[in-house]
């Protein structure tokens, strides 16, 4: 690891491969010290390539991608990558691609149960060295119609980021009648977890 990054990164030498405002406000609060370098991937792409897997199996690949993906620039420097996705009665969903796509979405959450899949991935000198996930189930209410111009035009386009439209921090929990789950996965990495292949990886103290 080169002295610059090091000192740069106040000796924690971690960069994560997501631009997600969540993810770096957990590891802040956490004490992990990084930086963000948004990570050149083809989400849809490979999501293509993966039609029939698993929603979690998908999200740990492009967990596992984008750290490979940063780490192949940075082979000196450990890199995170975490990535989270949204089943509801068997279809899955990404990030609405517009305040359209967005209301439609919820529409269909309305009064289901929604899949939130949260994995992350570790990668070392360009290798994979830790892949995690976990899940949680959160309920939607009733939503009206009002409800849904009223949140978007508060929320978007913050939410147009968010996989499942909502920021659980913000605004968005009146989505949800209940949650069930850890409260890290729902904000889109399961932390504990990465925080333990951290230190199994001397990126953290022990």
């Amino acid at each position: 690891m080169s002295a610059d990054i090091r000192d740069d990164l106040g000796g924690s030498g971690l960069i994560l491969a997501s631009g997600s405002a969540s993810r770096q406000a957990m590891l802040e609060a956490a004490g992990v010290r990084f930086k963000v370098e948004k990570p050149d991937v083809d989400e849809r792409a490979l999501e293509a390539e993966m039609a029939g897997a698993e929603p979690e199996e998908i999200a740990q690949a492009l967990s596992a991608a984008k750290a490979a993906a940063v780490s192949a620039l940075h082979p000196d420097t450990p890199v995170l990558g975490s990535d989270s996705l949204v089943e509801v009665e068997g279809r899955r969903f990404d990030k609405p691609a517009s305040r359209e796509q967005a209301a439609e979405h919820l529409r269909f959450f309305s009064g289901k149960t929604m899949t939130l899949h949260s994995a992350a991935a570790l990668a070392v000198e360009g290798r994979i060295v830790w892949v995690g996930s976990d899940f949680a189930r959160l309920r939607v209410r009733d939503l009206s119609e009002e409800f849904i111009a009223a949140y978007l035009d508060a929320e978007w386009p913050a939410v147009s980021y968010c996989v499942g439209v909502f920021r659980i921090e913000g605004p968005g929990v009146q989505l949800f009648a209940s949650v069930m789950g850890d409260q890290f996965t729902v904000l889109g990495m399961p932390l504990l977890q990465v925080l333990a292949a951290l230190r199994e990886q001397a990126i953290l103290p022990e």
